[in-house]
């Protein structure tokens, strides 16, 4: 499994991080380049014009790459990095998820609320189970994720996750399998990264008030 959240396939377009030396699929990076001014600019979408620098979808390599030089070495030239590059990083894939959940759900390929969750888990219809960071885990323990690779995403909080439904909050979602999943699978695994945890069952984390319900 590549922190991208998919399988390593060896058709896969691998690339070095600068951090850490290694090469690993695209899927697993997060892709730089330098804008007309020679800044640093993260290029989520990976469609930005000039040569890329790609560094692992964890903000320690990343804040590694920044304090180190790592980016003007790959380039070979003076460059200027932005303060608060992971913190950059992380806000633009979380609105790449959310924009991504958004799509999906204007697709028909995803819901949101327990009972259209639940009722796609028991149809065998849903191939993602979503569930708030910040939701109540006794509530969240109801519903179980699919099995497979990608069955679960925990990282969004329950406004985020809301944003993608045009809530105010969303604690449950699901995706159907084909269309963007495999791309929400894969920024999720990123933000995942970025926010310093991995993805679990439970995928509450310690901080926040505890959100009840969808609304």
């Amino acid at each position: 499994m590549t922190r991208g959240g998919r399988e390593k396939d060896r058709d896969d377009p691998e690339r070095k991080c600068i951090a850490t030396g290694e090469s690993q699929p695209k899927a697993g990076l997060i892709r730089f380049c330098l804008g007309p001014d020679d800044q640093v600019v993260p290029d989520i979408l990976g469609r930005l014009p000039g040569r890329g620098i790609y560094v692992s979808a964890d903000r320690a390599q990343i804040d590694k790459a920044a304090k180190k030089g790592l980016f003007a070495r790959a380039a070979r030239q003076p460059v200027k990095v932005p303060d608060g590059l992971s913190d950059l990083v992380e806000r633009l894939v979380t609105q790449r998820v959310i924009d991504l959940i958004s799509m999906a759900r204007k697709a028909g390929d995803a819901v949101m609320g327990y009972e259209k969750v639940k009722d796609w888990l028991t149809k065998g219809s849903a191939a993602t189970l979503i569930q708030a960071s910040d939701g109540s885990e006794r509530g969240k323990t109801k519903l179980h994720p699919p099995e497979g690779n990608g069955g679960f995403i925990g990282v969004l909080t329950a406004g985020e996750l809301g944003l993608a439904f045009g809530r105010e909050r969303a604690i449950h979602a699901a995706l159907a399998a084909g269309g963007l999943r495999t791309r929400v699978v894969e920024e999720a695994a990123k933000l995942a990264g970025l926010r310093g945890h991995l993805p679990t069952r439970a995928g509450g984390h310690d901080g926040g008030v505890t959100a009840m319900k969808d609304t």
